[in-house]
């Protein structure tokens, strides 16, 4: 399956209406770039897709110019069971992923396979310019190292990026709240002591009162942390 049967495939999977709520929720791609393509579908053919001879064309068809391209090109690698190959497609991918929804989606499920391995990327990718570089990395260390095998000097590593942009940050926040739901003795004192910015601190505390995972004693607890404007 070639590139162009690729998009026209996706354009036979098109929902117009879909595509203008999407747009709305992706503001870093253009709207025109959008198709709309429900996620199940896409996911269905990427499937299809993995198993394909021409695979690794469309892998190597960068950069794209539909968002639903990216999106399968995520779900493609995220079903790659090797985990060399796997990381490999990872890293020529990365520079050009340019939305949340994108780097977000992109799940390798072969990452669990060498976490050692898998740490020397992910920091290197935490010192990228690149503003979905380094959401991805924070992203897989919330995903891969707080439950078994998890250290407190993963969370200083997302304490140590410094940055001004929104989606960054916005995954700091969302890394800290998902560790107090799983690690809240260990994670409680980065709130306490306030080591992160005020901005990230406070998104933390919302999504963890928002959370089913913490307690009501600790939502309270975690209120009065809350860092008020001056």
């Amino acid at each position: 399956m070639n590139i162009k049967a690729i998009v026209k495939e996706l354009f036979k999977l098109q929902d117009k209406t879909y595509a203008a709520f999407n747009s709305g929720l992706i503001p870093t791609v253009e709207q025109d770039r959008v198709i709309g393509v429900r996620t199940p579908e896409l996911k269905n053919f990427a499937k299809t897709l993995a198993k394909d001879k021409d695979k690794d064309l469309f892998l190597q068809s960068l950069p794209h110019q539909y968002f639903e391209e990216n999106q399968l090109h995520a779900f493609v690698i995220s079903i790659e069971k090797d985990f060399d190959k796997c990381l490999a497609e990872v890293e020529a991918f990365l520079p050009y992923v340019d939305n949340w929804a994108t780097c977000d989606q992109l799940l390798p499920k072969a990452f669990k396979k060498n976490p050692e391995k898998l740490l020397v990327h992910i920091r290197k990718w935490l010192k990228s310019d690149h503003t979905y570089t380094v959401r991805f990395a924070i992203g897989v260390l919330m995903r891969q190292f707080l439950d078994d095998g998890f250290d407190t000097k993963y969370a200083d590593m997302v304490v140590k990026v410094k940055s001004e942009e929104y989606y960054i940050n916005m995954m700091r926040a969302w890394y800290f709240a998902t560790a107090l739901a799983k690690q809240y003795d260990a994670i409680l004192p980065y709130i306490e002591e306030k080591r992160l910015d005020t901005w990230s601190h406070n998104k933390a505390i919302q999504k963890s009162i928002e959370s089913y995972r913490i307690t009501d004693e600790q939502k309270k607890y975690l209120k009065s942390l809350k860092i008020k404007d001056k």
